[in-house]
């Protein structure tokens, strides 16, 4: 993986905020990405290095993630909604474009809904929709199920308990087709990660609590707010979506597509629900892609200072190729 100079900063607000500081050109469209269920801001190191020569790229750990605490601060959908919209407000005066993946595109497209003159666009990756009518993965399905009831998902996390290295390996296996993929030294970075967070107080609570707030969300009685808040999205929206997802299928990111017209879609062939993770060169590639034509409005929003015809001229040719099995294949569903 290439390597890139990286910055750790803290903020406050109303307790200490973790995130990473990716760099980028400071004239560059502002991406700040969201991390998902049990992620951190980790999960972005392996695109950054990728989209940094012309976005300049940060990313939070949301309350109860990564090396951010709750400390009384709420981890589930809502409460990490608004501690993202006060993390935009405090490092930025002019519109964002979000990346989020699987809870962190959930928790973006309601940002975008709540506040749209904040979001210039929007990038999901695998996010977490609302559910729709689909043939889902039956260990994805009994485990989601599982953690969900009140009591068992607390035993059942104290009986799963697994080394730092173990439990990386096992959150891989169920996000990526191929864990081999994901770079070595990133996934050591991820152990060491957990380790740290093996001794906060709550941390268990903390992920439950997120769990079932995604659940709820999504579902269909509570989903229904979801839906009409998605469906009130107006700015350009690209959907990033591992064809072999088995937490998010992919039939519901080409349902959206379809339902939208501001929305595109690249799905990538023989990949899981983390491609900034498993195949990040083709992540890469379709964001630059979609910067460059369908995203362009988002552009000059976010970097207001850019010239005129900026993006026309300099969003060049995908980001990179890599393993020849992962070939990007982005279209516009209609």
């Amino acid at each position: 993986m290439r390597r890139q100079a990286r910055r750790s900063r803290w903020i406050d607000l109303d307790g200490p905020v973790h995130y990473l500081d990716f760099g980028g050109p400071s004239r560059g469209p502002l991406i700040v990405c969201v991390h998902g269920l049990g992620g951190s801001a980790l999960n972005w190191s392996a695109i950054a290095p990728l989209l940094t020569g012309r976005c300049r790229l940060i990313a939070p750990d949301l309350a109860g993630f990564g090396l951010t605490r709750s400390l009384g601060r709420g981890t589930d959908v809502p409460a990490n909604r608004v501690l993202l919209h006060r993390f935009i407000e405090s490092v930025t005066r002019r519109p964002v474009i979000l990346m989020g993946n699987s809870m962190g595109g959930m928790i973006s497209l309601l940002e975008a809904n709540a506040a749209p003159d904040d979001v210039a666009g929007l990038i999901l990756i695998d996010p977490a929709l609302p559910f729709v009518p689909a043939r889902l993965d039956p260990w994805v399905t009994a485990m989601f199920a599982l953690y969900a009831t009140p009591g068992i998902g607390w035993l059942m996390m104290e009986r799963r308990r697994m080394s730092p290295e173990e439990l990386v390996a096992d959150v891989l296996s169920m996000c990526c087709v191929d864990p081999s993929r994901v770079d070595a030294d990133l996934v050591a970075e991820h152990v060491e990660q957990v380790r740290e967070r093996t001794a906060f107080n709550g941390a268990r609570q903390d992920f439950i609590s997120a769990m079932r707030s995604v659940v709820t969300t999504a579902g269909d009685i509570g989903g229904q707010a979801y839906r009409r808040g998605v469906r009130s999205v107006s700015c350009p929206v690209l959907v990033v979506h591992g064809e072999r997802d088995r937490l998010v299928p992919v039939s519901a990111a080409r349902g959206a597509a379809r339902a939208y017209p501001n929305w595109s879609l690249a799905e990538l062939p023989d990949v899981g629900h983390v491609p900034q993770l498993e195949a990040p060169q083709e992540t890469a590639a379709a964001v630059t892609e979609w910067l460059g034509s369908a995203g362009q409005a988002a552009v000059k929003l976010a970097a207001p200072l850019l010239l005129a015809g900026w993006a026309h001229d300099r969003w060049g040719p995908a980001a990179g190729r890599g393993h020849g099995a992962l070939l990007v294949r982005s279209r516009r569903v209609r």
